[in-house]
This record gives C-alpha cells, sequence and structure tokens, in this order.
C-alpha cells in the first residue's frame, strides 16, 4: 500500500478563483506542491464539485486571451490537489492535517471571510464561527501538539490582509482568555501581506474555470517568509504599494474612464469592454493613460513600470473572450471614481502633469 500523500499547502476556499490561480501555480510551480481544499462553507450543494478537484487526473484550466500580441487559448491540467474536506463535516482530519502537514495556509473566503460572527466567542470550534475563527482553533490545536509554526497566506482582497487576519485572530484569542504563550506564537507567525490578480470568467464543470492569461499573486517580503514553490507568476516584492498603485490607477481607473465614457455614450447594458476596444472610445481611454496617466506615474518616478503595465492592461481589455459588462463595472460609479482617479490626481499632487479629462471624469461622478 503507498503511503498517503502529505500536503504542504492547507487552502480555506473552493473558488474558481482559487482554481484557477493558486491552485495552478502549485501544480506547475517547482517543485510542484500537494494542497488540501477545504471547504469552510459548509455547503453540501457542492460536494460533487468539491470531490471533483482531488481527481487523480486532475480538472482543466482553460487559459484564453492576448498574450503578447497573439491570441492565447490552452487547456491546462491542474493535479496539486490531493483531496478535499469540509469543516462542517470533517472537522477532525482537518485539525490533523493542519497540525501534521501544513507549513502554509491559504485562503480566500470572500468579502465577508472576515467578518465577526457571534459564534467567534465559544470556547470551542464550531461550524457557525468566521474563518479567522475556525484558523485560530486550528493553530491552537498545532500549538498545543508542539508542531512547528507556519506562514499564513490570505489571498482576500482587502489591504494589508495579512496583518487585518493576524489582528483578527489574535482579537479572538485575548477574547477567549488563553495563555499569554498561545498568543506569543500566534502573534510571531509569518502572516502575509498579498496582492492576487487574474480575471477567471467562468466556471467548467464538475471541476475548473477559463480565465484569462494575465496573473499575479504578489506577496510582500518579511523575516522568515518563502513562497510554496516557485513560478513566474509568483512574486516577493519588496513592498506592495507600487503593484497597488499600477492595479488601481491603470486598470482600476481604466475601467472607470471606460465607464464614463459609456455613459456618455448612451449607456447600453449589453456593452462589454472588449467593445469598448475600437473607434473612439479607444482613442479617448489610450489618451486618458498616455497623456494623463503615464506622465503622472513618471512624475513619481514610475514611468517605465506604469508603461510596461498599461501596455499589459489594454492587452486584457482586448480579451475576445471575456465578457466583462460596463454595466457591472458601473455600480457604486461615484465611490470608485474617488478612489481610482481622484486619489491618483491627489497622489501625483499639484506640481504634476495637468490632467484634464481626469478632472472631467471626477466632477461628472
Amino acid at each position: 500500500m503507498s503511503e498517503p500523500v502529505k500536503t504542504p499547502v492547507v487552502q480555506f476556499g473552493t473558488s474558481r478563483f482559487l482554481q484557477a490561480h493558486a491552485d495552478l501555480f502549485l501544480s506547475e510551480g517547482a517543485p510542484p506542491v500537494g494542497v488540501t481544499v477545504v471547504q469552510s462553507s459548509g455547503d453540501a450543494s457542492r460536494a460533487g464539485r468539491l470531490a471533483a478537484l482531488a481527481a487523480p487526473e486532475g480538472y482543466p484550466v482553460r487559459v484564453r486571451g492576448i498574450l503578447d500580441g497573439q491570441q492565447l487559448d490552452e487547456e491546462r491540467r491542474v493535479t496539486s490537489v490531493k483531496r478535499t474536506l469540509s469543516t462542517a463535516t470533517d472537522w477532525d482530519e482537518v485539525t490533523r492535517v493542519v497540525v501534521e502537514e501544513a507549513e502554509f495556509i491559504l485562503s480566500n473566503t470572500g468579502d465577508a471571510g472576515y467578518a465577526p460572527r457571534p459564534d467567534d466567542r465559544l470556547p470551542e470550534p464550531s461550524q457557525g464561527q468566521s474563518y479567522p475563527a475556525k484558523l485560530f482553533h486550528l493553530l491552537a490545536a498545532r500549538f498545543r501538539a508542539g508542531a512547528a509554526p507556519v506562514t499564513v497566506m490570505p489571498m482576500e482582497l482587502v489591504p494589508e490582509n495579512g496583518h487585518v487576519l493576524r489582528a483578527r485572530v489574535l482579537e479572538i484569542a485575548q477574547d477567549l482568555g488563553v495563555d499569554q504563550a498561545l498568543i506569543d506564537w500566534l502573534a510571531g507567525l509569518v502572516w502575509a501581506n498579498s496582492l492576487v490578480d487574474r480575471i477567471v470568467s467562468e466556471p467548467l464543470e464538475p471541476a475548473g474555470a477559463v480565465a484569462e492569461p494575465y496573473a499575479l499573486w504578489a506577496i510582500e517580503a518579511q523575516p522568515g517568509l518563502q513562497a510554496p514553490t516557485s513560478h513566474s507568476c509568483i512574486q516577493i516584492v519588496p513592498d506592495l504599494e507600487e503593484i497597488e498603485r499600477l492595479k488601481l490607477h491603470i486598470l482600476n481607473l481604466g475601467h472607470s474612464s471606460l465607464v464614463d465614457i459609456w455613459q456618455r455614450q448612451g449607456a447600453n447594458p449589453d456593452t462589454f469592454v472588449r467593445q469598448m476596444m475600437e473607434g473612439e472610445s479607444r482613442a479617448e481611454l489610450d489618451a486618458i493613460l498616455n497623456e494623463e496617466v503615464l506622465p503622472g506615474f513618471a512624475h513619481k518616478g514610475r514611468g517605465d513600470a506604469a508603461q510596461d503595465y498599461i501596455a499589459t492592461t489594454m492587452e486584457r481589455f482586448m480579451n475576445p473572450f471575456l465578457d466583462h459588462r460596463l454595466s457591472d463595472i458601473a455600480q457604486n460609479h461615484a465611490q470608485k471614481v474617488e478612489r481610482r482617479i481622484g486619489a491618483f490626481i491627489a497622489w501625483v499632487g499639484n506640481d504634476g502633469p495637468a490632467m484634464p479629462r481626469l478632472n472631467a471624469i471626477v466632477e461628472r461622478a
């Protein structure tokens, strides 16, 4: 009988984003790394999809879009997922894997994943608890077993997600009145801040997803931090701020600029981003990015990085396979304009280049 496969990565979350992002990179990386995927929601209706993630033949990720000016449409197989569990039905096994196998704990638990719940105050694990509370109980079990520290790598789209998750877990520990030794151990773990980016447009059945070629998993460096594997899409960077600025003030700013153009054209609800990448709409977006955004980044000493990111962003916007509706991007438009465009104008400063088009968008919003 063969030995059971050990999984150095324990992942909380089963989303199609994770399937086409971290799980794919861990499958392709040097070395490939085994993953235990844990469903924390307890949704029994997804049991079939959960099981399909760990099929011996793997599951497909179809990468479709434009890369370096060429159309790409290819299928990759993900074989990193070795087992799947649920906190609702497999808590003892989840605990064993975290205690005995885990070296890295990943999570992508949705926008409300960190929100406190009443059950978080219970002294024992409960399915009704939030992800940070469940994580606390699992890490506490690891501490009591005398196991080595682990690296916690949240991937939720929360600024400084590692610091935020760490603070919440420590708050839960303090509310429960646990020993100071456990609190100190928890505080001393590596809690990694990260930024992730990839558009994953649709699921495949029974498991897998369709994704764009572009992908990024940027992890902020700190003492003791290592990536789970080596992969071209995984970057350890000194500071996430530069990448966050590029994403917010080029990709996201570009989306909100397109919404402004779309609204002035009549706001057809069936218009996709890729359809705006021609004619007058494309010319106006090019002018915004090349005549206002790029000089703004150059004024802050980041012109080369911005020029490269603009080129990549335009390829992403032109993806012929991606049905990205302007009506979806237009939700909460005024707030998005303030954060994406108004904040960019403020960051560049009064001594920077003129930005008449961007200022006009702020005024219209």
